[in-house]
Parts: C-alpha cells; structure tokens; sequence
C-alpha cells in the first residue's frame, strides 16, 4: 500500500508506536494531561478498538490521526516524521501515513483504560508517570527520537512528568484528614500497578492487531469480503469522452468484478467508468478515450503519490485482474504554469509513478502499454487563470487500448 518493504514498514512501527507513547507522556508531563485525557477519550469513543483494521481505507479516522499525532508533537512534528522516516528507510509521505495509523490505536487503548478507570487528568499523569520508563526504554537509541523533539535527552521528559505528579500529590496531601492520606498511601501503590497490568495487555493486542492489519487488508482482505458480501450488479454509466477534468460525484457505491471481488469506488469516479466499459461487449475501444483519476495525487512538484492514492490505485488494480484481456495505458498531464519542459518531464515521471504502483500490485506487464507524460499540452485554462481552474489540467489518466 505504501510502495514500501515489509521489512522497513514493520521496522517503521517498531519505532512508532514507543515514539507516540513518548509524545503523549511530554504532552501530558508538560501540564495538558487534560488535552491527552480528551484526545484519547476521542480515539476510544471512534470505535476503533472492536476492529482494528478499519484504519486503513477510513480517510476521516486517519486524518484524526495525523491531527493527533500533531497535536503530541506540535511544531516538532515534521521532525519527529523525519526521524522515524530515518530510522526506518521510509519516504517520509510512509512515515506520515504509519504515524497516522498508529497514534489513534495508541490514544485509542489509553481512552478505554481511562474510561473504565474513571481517570482524572491528574490520574492520567500520575498512570503516565508509573510507565515512564518503559515508554522510554522502548525508544530505538537510532531513531535519535531526543534530538528530533529538541531535548537532551528523553529521561528528562519523565523528570518533568514526575514533577507534575509530585506537584499534585502534595497539593492534594496538604488538603486532605492524616485518615485521608493515610489511607491513599496504604492503596495507591497497589492500585498504580493493577492499573498499568490493566493497560499493558489490551497495549499488547491492539498493536498486534496494527501489524496484522498490513497483511489482512491486501488480497487476503478481499478473500474475505468475497466471502461475506452479497453480490451488486456492476454500476451502468457512459465512458469519459475525453481527458477533462472534473471530479466525480461523492456518492460511494460498490462494484462487483468478474471475479467475484467487489471494490468500493464513488458513481461516475474512473473504476465505475472503466468496468461499465469492460463489462459492456458492444463497446469499442480507441486512443481518444481517456478516464481520469479522481483519488490520484501527487506531493507538490514531485512524482511521489500521496498514501490517499492507495485505494484508488488498489481498484485499478483489481479492476485489470478481473479483466485479464484489458490494456491500459497512462498519461500524466499539468497545467500552463512554469515551464513546459519541465512540465513535460514532470508529467512523465507521474505516469511512470502510477504504471509502477500498478505492477507493484500485482498488475501483468502485458496489461500496461506504457506511461506518457504530455504536460500542458492539452490544457484548457490559461497560465494567469484562478487555481480552481487551472488545477483541472493538473490530473492523470487512462485510456483503455484493449479489453
């Protein structure tokens, strides 16, 4: 989905998940345990616990988790992403998408402790305090996780935890009966460390389940709904002319393949558009028709996709193994700004972008005739145009050449 190794993904995790935990214990030891306490409360009220692998695919849960994740890390976090995209021999664009992924399951089983607990923010920071030190040891020295949150030293984000918690037991001590605090002393302890047992172990599952989910949502994801989801006819709508621009309607609808699989796409979006037309004998096929992405993005001047592409790339892909007599081949195209050369080469290096992601998906050689960038060369707005125009030629395409 990434584009990435298996090996460095799970590397990627390894340092994410103690790097989030370690933000959230600055976060909290730095006098907001009430923002973790509400952020947390937020993740476990999602639902994202009972199934964990709704993660990936749910573009709103993960947004709430690239917010979370910047809220821990504040303006450090473009640091803390490049550390870990370091760390783990990711793009950094990866490293955004893990840590999008992982601090909601984090927050997420944190919540729920905090919920069954009945936990004040001050009960978080004192919770957060007891684990402390695990959280840190948990840290690979060679994610340099210190230097990219612009501290020391990370033992010295737990001496300021423990000073806030220090802090509120003596203001509570000093307002309590010698009864009163004779009894907190006798059942603190005991109830600090029941509550970290209780914390460790759905800890445990939950970030289990975080690295199965990058196994179960490929192919073995769809052997599954194949087996559960009843059958939807195949969606009827008229193929794209011509490369215009232009997004399609928001109304999702599921797509049933020849092969049993069912994508979940949006009516009019390019997978609706190009399995009518593979499904339909009567339809001839020529280089004039073209069908543009409509989930298919870019990092701003370079032909590095964007993680919100996987699902869209996800179908194609699927769409062609359904079809295995279709071809496609793919064009990239700009607007009028900037130069036309490097227009032209940028627009290639996009299209060659997408032939790759394809056959990183599994997709024949023999079902991808080539990749052409035409930058600007069909462009309709003019240079000097509003963006709202202009970002209309700054698209890809497709245009089917057998079936």
């Amino acid at each position: 989905m990434l584009g990435e190794s298996e090996h460095n993904v799970q590397k990627g995790i390894s340092g994410i998940i103690p790097t989030v935990l370690t933000g959230i214990l600055q976060k909290s030891g730095s006098g907001e345990a009430g923002n973790v306490l509400g952020m947390a409360k937020d993740a476990a009220d999602t639902g994202l616990l009972s199934n964990v692998s709704n993660i990936i695919g749910n573009n709103n849960l993960l947004t709430k988790g690239a917010n979370w994740a910047k809220s821990l890390f504040g303006n450090r976090a473009d640091d803390v992403t490049n550390a870990v995209s370091s760390y783990a021999g990711v793009k950094p664009s990866s490293a955004a998408m893990l840590m999008s992924t992982a601090a909601p399951v984090a927050l997420g089983v944190l919540g729920k402790h905090a919920k069954d607990s009945n936990m004040s923010a001050s009960g978080m920071q004192s919770f957060l305090e007891g684990q402390k030190d695990s959280i840190i040891n948990a840290v690979p020295s060679e994610l340099n996780l210190a230097r990219a949150l612009g501290i020391g030293s990370l033992s010295g984000i737990g001496g300021r935890a423990r000073g806030a918690v220090e802090s509120a037991t003596t203001r509570l001590r000093d307002t309590s009966t010698p009864t009163d605090t004779s009894r907190r002393t006798a059942t603190e302890e005991p109830e600090r460390r029941r509550r970290s047992a209780a914390w460790v172990l759905p800890l445990i599952l939950a970030l289990v389940a975080l690295g199965a989910i990058w196994y179960f949502t490929r192919d073995n994801r769809r052997d599954r709904e194949r087996e559960i989801a009843s059958p939807q006819p195949s969606t009827t709508t008229v193929p794209a002319p011509a490369p215009a621009g232009g997004a399609a309607t928001m109304e999702s609808i599921s797509v049933s393949l020849p092969d049993g699989n069912t994508i979940n796409a949006k009516r009019g979006g390019i997978e609706d558009k190009l399995v009518s037309l593979l499904n339909n004998p009567s339809a001839t096929v020529d280089e004039n028709t073209w069908f543009d992405f409509d989930q298919v993005n870019f990092e701003s001047g370079s032909a590095r996709l964007t993680p919100e592409s996987d699902q869209q790339l996800d179908n194609l892909a699927a769409i062609l193994k359904a079809f295995p007599n279709a071809a496609i081949k793919v064009g990239g195209y700009t607007d009028k700004t900037g130069n036309e050369e490097a227009n032209k080469r940028l627009s290639q290096q996009r299209a060659e972008a997408v032939v790759a992601a394809l056959k990183q998906r599994g997709v024949k050689e023999s079902q991808l005739m080539g990749a052409e960038g035409y930058g600007s060369q069909f462009a309709k707005a003019d240079a000097n145009a509003p963006d709202e125009e202009r970002k209309k030629d700054r698209r890809m395409a497709v245009s089917v050449r057998k079936k």
